[in-house]
């Protein structure tokens, strides 16, 4: 077998794959193997972050329609979700598969299809060809995590990617997992029209945000008679005449509940797609939760990177992005860059949103920071007013000495748009203070965050 040798072999065609292989082609002029066996382009152009925010959107607008119309002096009949005519409209903007295919190798890129295995630390079979270079990047994704429930693989379950197939809404859904894709898909169901249940083991939804933030919208969610259950595991399930029951176990030991659903949705966590891979042949070190890099990217086995989902550092597309742009730097040896997620912001596009940046006040406490936190109510924002909303918050996390601005937690509509520039300001610095004086635009939504800083004590005051 003759091996085919590239300036870089690339596992993987989603967003640090791409990004990943352009960086190398147009700024090294590497020569690129792009190795795909699932999907061109990756998840979320695909099936995740393109067509979920596309049901969002109709979501949303269902339930402006419904709740807000009347209020603002709008007289319109009552809106209805056609789920088929949502999938059909998602649907038309997502790329074909031969339109990727187009794309990536119109960049120049050697396309190949199938299953990536490595024989060795510098060699890739697929199927009946080997590829060959000093220069691999392992960027393979992530994909929906099975929990240990009795009975699951008994039952049609679905995830973020089956859920966007549906054309006939479920009149009930169970969703397991309350992180991001649980509470974004909930609530665009409960919205359409299912009757929705999140279930948590954890204490609370969104565990990884500030507490106040995942109160305030477990709040929210709960006025638009969503069920969310924490400190509970969803036990078994089983089928029962066209319909799934669950068997609810508190983490206490409580008594248990069952419940009857049409649909089971899991989004409890992603898992590597690192099986097929045979990474021990190229010495490779991963954990369950991926494989483990440094700073720069690398893995255990010198001339292997690995960028994304993959790494589990942190599973989201920029930072697949920015992954694969610090890999490629390193691995063709101009830059000496390093990775860092301290001023990384996040956010859970359910309405209101939930966007943090930094630490939370758990965080800095137990980094053993002295901290002070302040607060503003969304409800007092002029903006607000307008719609009658009355869940949400701005919450700003600094430290007492020198008032260094620490964390950004921001629960209303556009949280995700107020927090990220806050992401430079932090960086370079900024304080609360530099926060309470700066001008704002009004009315915004954005003047919440000044007002939340305005009742942080003076200075002066302070010392």
């Amino acid at each position: 077998m003759n091996a085919e040798h590239f300036d870089l072999i690339v596992i993987g065609a989603g967003s640090a794959a791409r990004d990943g292989a352009k960086k190398a082609a147009t700024e090294y002029g590497a020569s690129v193997a792009l190795i795909e066996r699932t999907r061109w382009g990756g998840s979320c152009p695909n099936v995740a972050c393109k067509p979920t925010k596309a049901y969002l959107v109709a979501a949303d607008l269902v339930y402006d329609i419904n709740e807000l119309s009347g209020l603002l002096g709008i007289e319109v009949g009552p809106a209805r979700a056609n789920l088929a005519k949502i999938k059909a409209r998602k649907d038309e903007l997502i790329g074909t598969q031969a339109a990727w295919l187009e794309r990536l190798d119109n960049a120049g890129y050697t396309t190949v299809a199938g299953e990536a295995t490595f024989v060795d630390g510098q060699t890739v079979r697929v199927g009946d060809r080997e590829l060959t270079s000093e220069r691999i990047l392992i960027a393979t994704g992530s994909r929906t995590a099975v929990p240990p429930i009795d009975g699951i693989t008994e039952i049609d379950w679905i995830d973020h990617i089956s859920g966007l197939e549906l054309t006939e809404l479920p009149e009930s859904l169970l969703v397991v997992g309350g992180g991001a894709v649980g509470l974004e898909f909930g609530q665009a169901f409960s919205r359409f029209g299912s009757k929705v249940t999140i279930v948590d083991a954890l204490e609370r939804i969104s565990p990884n945000s500030d507490v106040d933030a995942s109160l305030e919208l477990t709040a929210a969610l709960q006025d638009e008679g969503i069920e969310i259950i924490t400190n509970t595991f969803v036990k078994s399930v089983r089928k029962d005449n066209g319909e799934i029951v669950a068997t609810l176990t508190p983490r206490d030991g409580g008594a248990t509940r069952e419940l009857r659903v049409s649909k089971v949705l899991l989004s409890s966590g992603r898992v590597p797609n690192v099986e097929e891979l045979d990474l021990s042949a190229a010495g490779v070190e991963a954990t369950k939760i991926g494989i483990a890099v440094d700073e720069h990217l690398r893995t255990s086995t010198p001339g292997i990177w690995a960028a994304g989902d993959v790494t589990a550092i942190a599973q989201f597309t920029p930072i697949a992005q920015y992954q694969a742009r610090i890999a490629i730097d390193d691995m063709f040896g101009t830059n000496g860059s390093t990775a860092r997620y301290s001023e990384l912001p996040t956010a859970i596009f359910t309405d209101p949103e939930l966007a943090g940046l930094g630490l939370s006040e758990q965080e800095a406490v137990e980094q053993g920071l002295e901290v002070e936190t302040v607060k503003h109510e969304l409800r007092k924002v002029q903006r607000a007013s307008y719609t009658n909303t009355k869940r949400g918050l701005y919450k700003l996390v600094f430290e007492r000495g020198t008032r260094k601005l620490l964390g950004v937690h921001v629960v209303a509509r556009g949280a995700s748009d107020i927090v990220q520039p806050y992401a430079i300001a932090m960086r370079l610095g900024a304080t609360v203070d530099d926060i309470a004086t700066a001008h704002h635009a009004f009315p915004t939504f954005g003047e919440g965050m000044k007002a939340a800083a305005e009742q942080a004590p003076s200075k002066v005051a302070a010392g």
